[in-house]
């Protein structure tokens, strides 16, 4: 019991710890290029995905702590989802009630420093406390448990709900979304990095059209799908696929850059 109430202090010092510069780097990202932001291009774009929807931001998080707990569980360690999803995304949810503004709320730096403390704090606590609680002989269980259903939510519910974010956001964010969104599933197995860059081209185009800033992005996102596939060798699949002969260069240049 004593073990257990120390784990149970130091978690609350380290979320607070943790979840304090989380939340106001995540609200500092909304102010860039004025402010230096503290945070990930992933989570701006999961955070505007979800735009400002107070149950969605909870949706979202909770679908990454699920899997986040499951590691912990079977394995003892965090995984980057508790930084970069979850805590971003639930202290906006705790934030955010009817009628309120995100620019007073998932944008106020200072207000999401001190919810971040708080979600850090409760979070890290609650992983930490019922990790060490759970006798060895059960976590196995847990994790065969935990893990399918954090694979199903966020592999096929996750696209569903950020496709339909994208098709609500407009025609053209829609449309983006719809086309990264099929892309990314394909190359990288989950179509939400794809539905996100979707929605910030359409969001990008409808509010300022298709000036350099939509463009670089564009070309960037189109740099980076082509790279994902390179490296996946997905070109040679789709060579032998047609059951055509892969070309030598190829081949050589594949071994060059994954001998193994």
């Amino acid at each position: 019991m004593g073990e257990i109430v120390i784990i149970l202090i130091k978690s609350l010092i380290i979320g607070s710890a943790i979840g304090f510069p989380l939340g106001a780097g995540a609200a500092r990202m909304f102010h860039a290029p004025k402010a230096q932001s503290l945070g990930a291009f992933r989570t701006l774009g999961e955070m505007n995905a979800c735009m400002g929807d107070r149950a969605s931001h909870f949706s979202f998080g909770l679908g990454f702590f699920f899997n986040a707990w499951a590691s912990v569980v079977g394995a003892g360690a965090y995984t980057q989802d508790v930084a970069h999803r979850i805590i971003p995304n639930w202290s906006a949810a705790a934030l955010l009630g009817k009628g309120k503004k995100v620019e007073n709320t998932m944008h106020d730096p200072r207000k999401m420093a001190f919810a971040g403390a708080i979600i850090g704090a409760v979070t890290v606590a609650f992983l930490s406390v019922t990790t060490a609680s759970i006798p060895s002989g059960l976590r196995d269980v847990a994790l065969e448990v935990l893990a399918p259903a954090a694979d199903w939510l966020i592999n096929l519910a996750m696209p569903v709900i950020f496709w339909l974010a994208a098709l609500d956001a407009g025609k053209r964010s829609g449309f983006w979304g719809t086309i990264f969104g099929g892309l990314a599933h394909i190359i990288m197995g989950n179509a939400v990095p794809g539905v996100v860059l979707g929605i910030l081209i359409g969001k990008g185009v409808d509010d300022s059209g298709w000036n350099k800033v939509t463009k670089i992005l564009m070309v960037s996102i189109i740099i980076l799908f082509t790279l994902s596939a390179f490296f996946r060798g997905m070109d040679i699949e789709l060579f032998e696929s047609l059951n055509l002969s892969v070309p030598g260069w190829l081949e050589s240049l594949h071994n060059l850059i994954n001998p193994n």
